[in-house]
């Protein structure tokens, strides 16, 4: 059994876990903020105010930071003299809010949307990725996916993108031109729910893969399965390597990094994610732990 650290607690609900430039970086949703902490969980320090809620963030070839604003569904972006300006509306695109993304060495965006209402328990649907180009373009992408969430890039042109509520993570290769080859499954845990009733649905997950890390040096991804209280370490093909408890809440994100690559961080939150109960309870904390395998 691996040994966890508590690096940093007290927050409301830890999201979009990044290594980058030498800190560990993520969102904390309703304190409506991107934060960046040192390995060891010193220094923690204010990145961005989101005011409509922070999901996922990434960084423009030129360093500059994005963020999801989630409930006004669109990117802001941070200049390098600290002003933060909209990116990308993708309102007109979205029905629902946006998630999770990745940044691609071109500088542009991939974005997940939820597809439904999950705080209305709403039924499920799919709903598509977005590109969003480096002058704010916004063109959807890919065939409907259920709740694409966490999302890195492999070799520069795999786009791999969990499916929380699909059993899977999907791959597409990236065409010169910016479109998407049809969807593969890069990871695949169990067949494709069929209940469109969110709450019964979850009966049929296996694993649901949120926030997950880049490529390690053996070609598997960490995954954080978030109706559980677990960090996986995931095989192309699905095939589990490696499993890391992390105690009493339910893990959302993790990325790996560190000074050596070999530090896991990993956001953790209580199962019950209702906002005004996460607000009044901050109890989401982030962990690492160290791992064998090294970023690649």
């Amino acid at each position: 059994m691996r040994r966890l650290t508590l690096l940093l607690d007290g927050m409301t609900h830890t999201e979009a876990a990044r290594w980058h430039d030498g800190r560990f970086w993520f969102s904390d949703l309703y304190t409506e903020c991107v934060y960046s902490i040192r390995e060891d969980g010193s220094n923690l320090c204010e990145e961005m105010h989101v005011p409509q809620c922070p999901s996922g963030i990434g960084w423009l070839p030129d360093g500059r930071l994005i963020a999801v604003s989630m409930h006004d569904r669109a990117l802001l972006r941070r200049e390098h003299d600290g002003s933060v300006v909209r990116h990308a509306d993708l309102s007109p695109h979205l029905e629902f809010e946006p998630n999770d993304m990745v940044v691609d060495a071109q500088g542009r965006v991939w974005v997940g949307n939820l597809g439904f209402d999950v705080m209305k328990l709403a039924p499920r649907r799919p709903g598509r990725l977005a590109r969003v180009d480096p002058d704010g373009t916004v063109t959807m992408v890919s065939e409907p996916l259920h709740f694409a969430n966490g999302a890195t890039i492999i070799d520069g042109s795999t786009l791999v993108v969990s499916e929380s509520w699909g059993n899977r993570m999907s791959a597409f290769d990236i065409q010169p031109d910016g479109s998407l080859s049809a969807r593969r499954d890069w990871a695949k845990f169990g067949p494709v729910p069929q209940d469109e009733d969110v709450i019964r649905s979850m009966a049929e997950i296996v694993v649901a893969p949120d926030g997950i890390s880049q490529v390690d040096a053996e070609g598997a991804i960490w995954v954080a399965d978030f109706t559980k209280t677990r960090a996986l370490r995931v095989a192309a093909g699905g095939r589990i390597l490696e499993e890391i408890q992390t105690g009493d809440r339910n893990c959302y994100a993790c990325a790996l990094g560190g000074e050596d690559g070999r530090t896991l961080f990993m956001c953790v939150t209580p199962a019950d994610f209702n906002p005004e109960v996460r607000r009044a309870n901050p109890l989401s904390a982030v962990l690492s732990t160290r791992v064998d395998v090294p970023l690649a």
